[in-house]
């Protein structure tokens, strides 16, 4: 997602409680489009999955 696409549209309410409620050390390791990625997006990047790894369940298992 670029900056065009995200202008006007508000994140996911549930996802953004989610940030807020990162611990720091996590939070501090995510970068912009990372934190862009996990409020707006369906697929998120390969790193991001990795960083979040501990704290995200899968819907599929």
């Amino acid at each position: 997602m670029n900056q065009e696409e995200s202008k006007g549209q508000k994140p996911i309410s549930e996802r953004l409680e989610a940030v807020r409620n990162l611990p720091k050390d996590i939070l501090k390791t995510l970068t912009k489009l990372e934190v862009k990625a996990f409020l707006y997006d369906d697929v998120w990047p390969e790193s991001l999955r990795e960083k979040l790894k501990d704290y995200v369940v899968d819907e599929e298992e």
